[in-house]
């Protein structure tokens, strides 16, 4: 059932927050994530297979433990932000987003009349009925949130126009795709990347919208608090996984080859 979403208030009070994106589908890694702290969660249906009653679990198992379920969604797939907010996610996020355009079709998706276009339906959402459909849509168009990810040069050198119009409660830059653009695979700590990054964050300050970078490191994390950033992705869940489990392995193995006393 729709809730106030903690994500939004936090945002709106300046308060810290941290996300991860999730690829796996399961709700028990879902609710591991809440429980080991962290604020939201991106459910990632863009680079993995989510059926949609996968999906609904997925935020459920969020919802158990209090953290905010978002969902990205596959660039352009309007049909599939319906789905994930009938299933309760609290926010869309757009991918590759270059235009005002492209907003507004996401705000079209993702939002009820007078904002939107949003199909009208009953379900989980609404508690089977317990909110009255009419406060439902004034509460909806309150809570969720419409979050471009700007993965392209393209939409770098539009972010002016794309925040003007209003409607946009988050930005995230996509460094590995905005690399790729600018002809740099995989170089996010190029120069151009790096000032294609700042150029966001400027806009976003200008515009009085939150920026929320990806800082994977100590050091991506330190710059952007000091430049007054409050909202973070802090990476991938099977980045950190596979991660945790070299160091585990590499930890044992080179212990036990270590000539003892």
């Amino acid at each position: 059932m729709l809730r106030s979403n903690r994500l939004k208030d936090r945002l709106a009070a300046g308060e810290p927050v941290y996300g991860l994106f999730c690829a796996i589908p399961s709700p028990a890694l879902v609710e591991m994530i809440g429980c080991t702290g962290y604020d939201f969660v991106v459910l990632d249906c863009e680079h993995s297979l989510v059926d949609p009653q996968e999906l609904e679990n997925l935020i459920r198992a969020a919802e158990a433990v209090g953290l905010t379920p978002l969902v990205r969604i596959a660039p352009a797939d309007h049909s599939a932000t319906l789905r994930a907010l009938d299933a309760g996610a609290m926010g869309v996020v757009v991918p590759h987003v270059e235009s005002r355009a492209d907003v507004d079709a996401a705000i079209q998706a993702a939002r009820y009349h007078p904002e939107g276009k949003r199909s009208l339906a009953v379900g989980r959402v609404s508690g089977f009925g317990l909110i009255d459909p009419a406060e439902y849509i004034a509460r909806a168009n309150e809570e969720i949130m419409v979050i471009p990810l700007i993965e392209d040069a393209a939409g770098v050198d539009a972010i002016d126009g794309i925040l003007a119009g209003g409607g946009v409660d988050l930005i995230i830059p996509g460094p590995a795709d905005l690399s790729q653009s600018y002809g740099l695979p995989w170089q996010t700590r190029h120069p151009v990347v790096l000032d294609a990054l700042d150029r966001l964050h400027t806009a976003c300050v200008e515009h009085g919208v939150p920026f929320c970078p990806i800082s994977r490191t100590p050091e991506s994390h330190d710059r952007w608090r000091q430049a007054g950033v409050a909202a973070f992705i802090l990476g991938e869940e099977r980045d950190l996984a596979a991660g945790a489990l070299r160091r585990h392995l590499d930890g044992l193995r080179n212990a036990s080859l270590q000539p003892r006393p």
